[in-house]
């Protein structure tokens, strides 16, 4: 059995960061494309991290305080489907309030495992966490959450585990991506275990729109600070405030799509290689994928996963799905 963690310190810390390779890797690769990308899971390094917990309290960006609802709304049958004991694991860690709301409202819960790329951002999380509840074993594990964890190989503690992934973070992939991470997810649920996942809805595009271009600006820095990081850890020198940051609702794929539009023709180099770029054209840092109910069940069947329940708010804007692993896939 694994010990609980000392106030503020961590029952086991695993580093298995990528290296800086691929970080430049994905950077190359995506600004050699015809358009030009770059995945969205290098928006978090430490300010990256920051700026989206700043993003999640904006009025605009409805998606924190609508789940948070929901999650206040079921803790009791949280608690009575997970039973006594519960171990909670957080691929892309994130959001204390919203991991501080699902422990409060478990049975004496046995540990908690965070997963994150932003190793800074990962470890102050969870020794905040273990200063809060001194009688939780606390581990953290920097990894891309995107790649397969082994996680029998790291002394997670003995108990049911809820494999907890808010936010709609599985909507930023493309729906193969998807079901990939899914099926990733399911390999790491036992017989009685559960995941727990958010999934934000299709709505009015404006909604959509504006969440993603909140009134201050935030998102916008959230998104330019990504070219930011390439110039400091990639020695690349791009000029930031030449691009401008937009997001847009594409109805034909039922996703806001984030792209950086070049404010004017312009040429840089990262590492050394040099790129160009005209006027108008953009860098497409993200995608955001909204789900219909039966659009998100049939994802989690192809993963292999059953929904056994599921919560959405009085507005439907955002369902929370109760998943188990599948008796036949």
């Amino acid at each position: 059995m694994t010990e609980p963690s000392p106030k503020g310190t961590l029952s086991f810390f695993k580093d298995l960061h990528p290296p800086k390779s691929r970080f430049l890797d994905d950077v190359l690769d995506g600004l050699s494309k015809p358009q030009k990308s770059i995945p969205p899971k290098h928006f978090y390094d430490a300010r990256g991290s920051a700026l989206f917990d700043d993003i999640t309290d904006t009025e605009d960006y409805y998606v924190t305080r609508t789940e948070l609802g929901i999650l206040d709304a079921i803790a009791g049958e949280i608690a009575e489907r997970a039973g006594p004991g519960a171990v909670v694991i957080e691929p892309g860690s994130g959001s204390s309030v919203k991991i501080d709301k699902l422990l409060n409202a478990l049975d004496n819960p046995a540990g908690y495992v965070g997963l994150d790329i932003s190793k800074t951002h990962l470890i102050a999380a969870c020794e905040d966490l273990a200063s809060r509840f001194p009688g939780l074993s606390v581990g953290a594990i920097c990894a891309d959450f995107t790649q397969p964890v082994p996680l029998d190989d790291y002394p997670v503690p003995d108990g049911k585990r809820l494999v907890f992934f808010p936010g709609s973070t599985i909507g930023n992939f493309e729906p193969d991506e998807a079901q990939a991470l899914l099926e990733t997810y399911r390999s790491w649920l036992r017989p009685g275990d559960a995941l727990l996942i958010g999934a934000d809805r299709v709505k009015s595009a404006q909604i959509l729109e504006n969440a993603y271009d909140d009134t201050g600006g935030i998102t916008a820095d959230f998104n330019l600070n990504l070219l930011s990081r390439i110039n400091r850890e990639l020695d690349g020198d791009i000029d930031v405030e030449a691009f401008a940051h937009k997001a847009l609702w594409n109805e034909e794929k039922a996703r806001v799509e984030m792209h950086l539009v070049a404010r004017r023709s312009l040429t840089f180099s990262v590492d050394g290689r040099r790129f160009s770029m005209e006027a108008g054209e953009s860098l497409h840092t993200e995608n955001s994928h909204k789900f219909t109910i039966d659009r998100f069940h049939a994802l989690a069947k192809a993963a292999g996963l059953s929904v056994s329940a599921q919560w959405s708010d009085d507005r439907e804007y955002f369902t929370l799905y109760w998943l188990e692993r599948a008796e036949t896939v």
